[in-house]
């Protein structure tokens, strides 16, 4: 059950409400009037709440639902207990985000602007704009409507920040552009110096970092991620990217839109991502590589040459993944013969 101390219960919702909102079909329309007043896990539920089964491999746990109702597929339904009342869709986990989002809400974490905020003359806050404790807002910096800028963010000179965007704790965004509804999370740090080095004389000398950082629409990256800007060309995040925590993606990288990048990930400079391309856990990348769009890749590769569009790869060296399957076979059936 959702901790209302954390969050705000929207609810209660009739199962007639429920079904309007998920677009599933409520089996017995008699219980149209039934109330809800939570979302649970399956395992967890009880009267009063609503759960999902979508898994198929749930299917021996489901008969011991308890929960008034349960959002479940056509071909699932039958696992499900008679006392139980069923709405059937064909997506139940569009079905759940959903509900979830109209049923909860995070609680407001302050409203206004902090008297310990920072903010320079000469910047400029759309309407509606929370800043908290100790945030620091630089010289002609310039935020939209609505954003939430939270404890601890520092948001460096010149920065442009859309509508609607939240900067989380102790970030830090310098030397960006950011389109409309991002969610930068905390501790993130974005638009520092790329890792560019070059020798002379026996020392590792600076090379100076003069691009930028531009962000599309509707971006997070998480809690931790380090974007860095460009060298001199722009480091560019696509509308629509999905950064994890803890991901380094280096200068001059430029990711198209819809990539989803798992926590751990390094990418090395002046690569260049299509679009939707999709990278496990702790996958690494050398630097000025192509990566088609539509391009996964699975968990703790190492990716040394291009990727062609479409492609699904995976290992060290990354390489299609029925090869890797068929190495992995070959050497589990070696070692049962050793």
């Amino acid at each position: 059950m959702v901790d209302t101390a954390f969050y705000i219960n929207k609810g209660p919702l009739t199962l007639q409400k429920v079904s309007e909102l998920t677009g599933a079909e409520l089996k017995d329309p008699s219980k149209s009037s039934t109330v809800i007043h939570n979302i649970a896990v399956m395992g967890k539920a009880g009267a009063g709440d609503i759960c999902f089964f979508y898994d198929k491999k749930a299917k021996e746990k489901a008969s011991q639902i308890e929960a008034t109702a349960c959002i479940t597929t056509e071909e699932l339904a039958d696992f499900v207990p008679d006392d139980v009342v069923k709405l059937i869709s064909s997506d139940a986990k569009r079905a759940f985000l959903k509900l979830n989002m109209a049923m909860y809400d995070e609680k407001s974490r302050g409203f206004g602007i902090a008297e310990s905020a920072k903010i320079s003359s000469s910047a400029k806050l759309g309407k509606n704009c929370v800043v908290g404790e100790n945030v620091v807002i630089e010289d002609d910096v310039v935020i939209g409507d609505n954003c939430f800028i939270e404890h601890g963010a520092v948001i460096t000179n010149n920065c442009k920040i859309g509508n609607n965007c939240r900067i989380g704790v102790n970030a830090k965004v310098s030397f960006c552009e950011m389109g409309d509804g991002c969610y930068i999370f905390a501790g993130a740090q974005i638009g520092n110096d790329g890792f560019g080095f070059m020798m002379i004389d026996g020392k590792h000398q600076r090379i100076p970092q003069l691009g930028r950082i531009i962000i599309g629409n509707d971006v997070e990256i998480g809690a931790n991620a380090c974007v860095d800007r460009g060298a001199l060309d722009d480091t560019v995040i696509g509308d629509g990217c999905r950064i994890d925590n803890l991901v380094q993606i280096a200068h001059n990288d430029i990711m198209g839109r819809g990539c989803i990048v798992v926590s751990q990930t390094g990418i090395a400079g002046s690569c260049t991502f299509g679009d939707y391309v999709v990278c496990g856990g702790q996958t690494g990348f050398a630097d000025h590589l192509n990566v088609g769009s539509g391009a996964q890749i699975g968990a703790q590769s190492g990716v040394m040459q291009d990727i062609e569009s479409g492609a699904v790869m995976m290992g060290y060296p990354a390489q299609p993944i029925k090869d890797f399957m068929r190495q992995a076979l070959y050497l589990k059936k070696a070692l049962k013969n050793k």
